[in-house]
């Protein structure tokens, strides 16, 4: 799978040191935990996964059968997330 990494997306990496690797495992290995038909240009989905001790979440579109477009990535907030950090506290 081809990674096209956003600018906010590498900001965002470098900030809290996490790594393509990273970002891969989510989206190789994780769950599509909400799906955002409506945004443009492309469809995104939200997946979640664990790696290397902690959650991670990446904003993702497929903008090709073998390309992704990461537009963001982050550590969710506990305070916002249940427990599995699978669905957002309302």
């Amino acid at each position: 799978m081809k990674l096209l990494l956003s600018t906010h997306a590498l900001k965002r990496m470098f900030e809290r040191s996490i790594t393509t690797d990273d970002v891969r495992a989510v989206l190789e290995l994780g769950q599509i935990i909400a799906s955002y038909p409506e945004d443009r240009p492309l469809p995104s989905f939200l997946c979640f996964k664990s790696v290397r001790g902690f959650a991670l979440h990446v904003v993702a579109a497929a903008s090709g059968t073998d390309e992704r477009v990461i537009i963001t990535v982050y550590q969710p907030d506990p305070k916002l997330w249940n427990e599995s950090f699978t669905r957002r506290l309302e």
